[in-house]
């Protein structure tokens, strides 16, 4: 099967499951395309042993939502895959911590980014942690190096760091929260299924 294929079903699904459409086109990176942000899909077919870097979203009743995951395709990962995919986690984890209100947009990015930057990935890295979303699939605030701005309670963003190596591959780690106060239970998740580095 090629990364077309597997796009075109996710998005068939997403309609079977209730949503009125996909909220953008569905990113399926496999191999080398891996752990690119906005990637498009191909006529790559799938091979043993590819990361496969899967980005989709909902559209539902206006809204929209954002999930990214990142799968070994057909057998136990190797271990530089295993290396880079919980360096991904560690990084996405340092991000959704730090969404509280009163966070600068900058040091969320911040805080994902230095754990991909210390291990040497700094070039590898996409160039933003994360957005809003909600009406559009890409609004304010923009969780980037650059950003200027707070954090508000009850805004939903995206974490998504990601690293690709070229000619290798990547990872990328893509959640929808709500920012939300220590008090209230921190960060809200919105895209629960496991984060588990999975061999389909």
């Amino acid at each position: 099967r090629t990364e077309r294929h597997l796009a075109l079903e996710l998005e068939r699904r997403l309609v079977d499951h209730g949503a009125d459409g996909a909220a953008f086109p569905t990113s399926v990176a496999t191999g080398p395309h891996s752990g690119r942000r906005g990637h498009r899909p191909t006529d790559r077919r799938v091979e043993e042993g590819d990361f496969l870097s899967v980005c989709l979203g909902a559209d539902y009743r206006g809204y929209r939502c954002e999930i990214g995951r990142t799968f070994v395709i057909g057998t136990t990962p190797a271990d530089w895959q295993i290396e880079l995919y919980e360096l991904v986690f560690a990084a996405q984890r340092a991000g959704r911590e730090s969404l509280v209100p009163g966070a600068g947009y900058r040091d969320v990015d911040r805080a994902a980014r230095q754990i991909l930057d210390a291990a040497g990935h700094a070039e590898a890295a996409v160039p933003l942690t994360g957005h809003g979303v909600g009406l559009e699939i890409d609004e304010d605030p923009q969780l980037s190096p650059s950003a200027m701005g707070k954090l508000d309670a009850c805004v939903p963003v995206t974490v998504e760091p990601g690293v690709h190596l070229p000619g290798r591959g990547g990872v990328r780690i893509d959640d929808t929260l709500v920012v939300r106060q220590e008090a209230d239970g921190g960060p809200e998740l919105l895209t629960i299924t496991t984060k588990e580095l999975l061999a389909l």
